[in-house]
């Protein structure tokens, strides 16, 4: 069991952001459930949050805690 953690991303602000950021996430976290929603800069996965905090960022976005 794992608990979900919810990022704020301002400076994801379209559907091509939303997708980089999703398929960061993916490719760290196999299996996650991810959900994004580009107007309230939202970013919400289950599995290790480092783990997710850090492919945000090495996918060129900026997570901060929601």
């Amino acid at each position: 069991m794992s608990d979900t953690t919810t990022f704020t991303v301002n400076d994801m602000t379209c559907g091509h952001c939303a997708g980089t950021i999703r398929k960061a996430l993916e490719e760290a976290l196999p299996g996650s459930a991810i959900e994004i929603d580009v107007p309230t800069h939202k970013v919400s996965f289950s599995g290790d949050k480092a783990k997710g905090e850090e492919a945000i960022r090495e996918a060129g976005y900026t997570p901060e805690a929601a």
